[in-house]
């Protein structure tokens, strides 16, 4: 069968942060593997993605389309939506190519797989969560496909959803074929972030109140042997030329050893690579902050979340003040630049809460100001997810109801703290104005 797999648009436009689309690669490469003819395009690469996607579609004439649905929205507290050009996407195809399959998978998808069936009728079949089984299972038996994990069809005017799978064995990982789609596409079109990314693991043991990663790729930790992530960083290197690398992990230095034997893997081998990915504050010690230093970290990324014990309680971060603090005077001394995020206004704000978090965002600067290595401080509102339980407090506190819509951009930010991050937004610019040009504020 003819496939042609689709990055449909994840990006607002081509001046935004783009990356390597990791997840449909991977299918592409299993269900070449299983004997299918295999194209891919990235519309986020493209200057007017729908006419190449027509030009694409018209070349390839696949019999079976399969579309990632990566982000339903920019986040980053903006209210515009990434689902009217996934709508456009799909429409388009059915007119150009009324015969072929369409099946949609992706995480955006994943978070409202009932709802995004029921209003595109266009769609055939969903597949939620991992798809390395399911997807070239289903192609096998498209007209009439068995029971999947995951798999989302249609049942009359109903759409019925299977459970999705969270345990795909991570010994069995093979890496993205690259040769299926070029990573050099990919090269110096980022100002910031690493385009190339590595799973290293999947799944997420913590239970922070506003995510969704448990509910996507299960709770148990599911990690690859340290050797082959490097082996697959290694091959890029050479292959491709590639330098810079982000780690795609919930959480990279969970559990404990893991990191640090990927980035003992590095050092044996002298490769010289650069990586970053996002860190829990309680795992790092002197020890294994210098270690990540040498194998290459070029950032520190963190997500503590809240600004005050207060907030860290509510969003069921199970960390403290303390060891936010402890980890940023660790990699305060580093060479290597960090990056915060936190959330503003949290349930149960109150006016002493926020004059606690302007204190500890001080606190943050004082530390990095020797060193001048605070990169940014990053502040957003709660974007409220589904099946989360600040979804449930949203709903008693009645800041939602049941005729909100959730699949379009929402966020918890209730007044008369509704404005705050932009005041904390001003402090935050100010610090790091000043930091980087030397000025004392």
């Amino acid at each position: 069968m003819r496939v042609l797999m689709i990055q449909t648009p994840s990006v607002e436009d081509l001046s935004q942060e783009r990356v390597y689309p990791i997840g449909i690669v991977l299918l592409a490469g299993c269900i070449k593997g299983a004997g299918h003819e295999v194209s891919i395009l990235d519309m986020n690469l493209e200057r007017d993605p729908y006419g190449a996607l027509k030009e694409k579609l018209l070349a390839v004439q696949p019999e079976a389309i399969g579309l990632s649905l990566r982000n339903i929205d920019p986040l980053g507290n903006k209210t515009s939506s990434l689902i009217s050009p996934f709508i456009v996407t799909v429409r388009l195809i059915a007119a150009v190519l009324p015969q072929a399959w369409l099946v949609v998978g992706g995480t955006g998808f994943s978070l409202f797989p009932e709802r995004l069936m029921l209003e595109i009728p266009e769609l055939d079949y969903g597949i939620i969560g991992e798809a390395e089984v399911s997807f070239p299972a289903l192609l096998r038996s498209i007209d009439s496909p068995p029971s999947l994990p995951g798999l989302c069809w249609r049942q009359g005017s109903r759409v019925r959803v299977s459970p999705p799978a969270t345990d795909f064995n991570m010994a069995d990982y093979v890496p993205a074929n690259r040769l299926l789609l070029d990573p050099a596409l990919y090269k110096g079109i980022n100002n910031y972030a690493p385009t190339i990314g590595i799973e290293a693991k999947r799944g997420c043991t913590l239970c922070c109140a506003y995510c969704v990663y448990p509910q996507l790729q299960g709770k148990r930790l599911r990690c690859r042997p340290p050797a082959a992530v490097v082996d697959e960083m290694e091959s890029l290197h050479k292959d491709y030329g590639i330098e810079s690398f982000h780690f795609t992990d919930p959480v990279l230095n969970v559990p404990h050893g893991h990191l640090e034997g990927i980035c003992e893997e590095i050092l044996r081998r002298k490769l010289k690579v650069r990586w970053d990915g996002f860190m829990r504050e309680d795992h790092l010690n002197e020890k294994n902050v210098m270690l990540f230093e040498r194998a290459g970290c070029e950032c520190f990324s963190f997500s503590p979340d809240g600004l005050c014990q207060d907030s860290l309680d509510v969003l069921c971060k199970n960390l403290t003040e303390a060891e936010i603090l402890k980890a940023a005077s660790l990699v305060a001394q580093t060479d290597v630049v960090s990056v915060y995020h936190f959330m503003v206004n949290v349930p149960g704000a109150t006016k002493e809460n926020c004059e606690d978090g302007i204190r500890f965002v001080e606190q943050l600067y004082e530390l990095h100001s020797k060193k001048k290595n605070l990169g940014t401080i990053v502040l957003n509102n709660i974007r409220i997810l589904p099946g989360t339980r600040i979804e449930r407090m949203a709903r008693a506190q009645r800041i939602i109801t049941s005729e909100t819509d959730l699949l379009y951009p929402t966020y918890y930010n209730p007044r008369p703290f509704d404005t705050f991050r932009y005041k904390m937004e001003t402090l935050q610019q100010c610090r790091n104005v000043f930091m980087w040009q030397g000025v004392e504020l």
